[in-house]
């Protein structure tokens, strides 16, 4: 396959996964969570039955997707060990890579498992729902945060090597 083709395949899906994973967060922070706040009992039942499972299912997988063709993307460029490391002409996406790191490790290692008990999809007791729940919302507030300075530092890769 043509480089050019590849580079643009990943970059495409790089993107289009992004806008899928942040997209659902700040649907999460800004619209999810307040709305389940105001709602009946009945309603807030319905919503975890049906909707947030399945925004839950793409938040996650968007989210991995996303790390995946960004890391490939570096790959194939050949700056995966220098952006990491933050070296050079690479330290601004590497900014960006770490904190897009970072998020991953939260929605996957903090909201999802606090999401399940939420859920009732792993037995829990009232308490420890209350606990995760606040766990899991604690998480997402934090990588709503964090996708700031990481939009900023991937947007400006190309153009910001001088902050480093």
């Amino acid at each position: 396959m043509e480089p050019f083709l590849v580079e643009t395949l990943l970059r495409w899906g790089h993107f289009l996964a992004g806008i899928t994973w942040i997209g659902l967060l700040y649907y999460f922070n800004f619209i999810q969570v307040p709305f389940l706040g105001k709602v009946t009992p009945e309603t807030k039942a319905e919503a975890f039955q049906h909707l947030v499972p399945n925004a839950l299912w793409w938040f996650r997988w968007g989210a991995l997707a996303t790390w995946l063709f960004g890391a490939s993307l570096l790959l194939n460029q050949g700056r995966f060990g220098s952006a990491f490391a933050l070296q050079g002409e690479n330290a601004v996406i590497g900014m960006g890579a770490w904190l897009g790191t970072i998020m991953l490790f939260n929605v996957w290692g903090i909201i999802w498992p606090n999401q399940k008990k939420v859920l009732g999809l792993k037995e829990a007791s009232a308490d420890e729902k209350k606990q995760s729940a606040r766990m899991a919302l604690l998480a997402s507030r934090t990588n709503t945060l964090l996708s700031i300075p990481m939009l900023f530092f991937m947007a400006s890769s190309e153009h910001a090597s001088s902050l480093f």
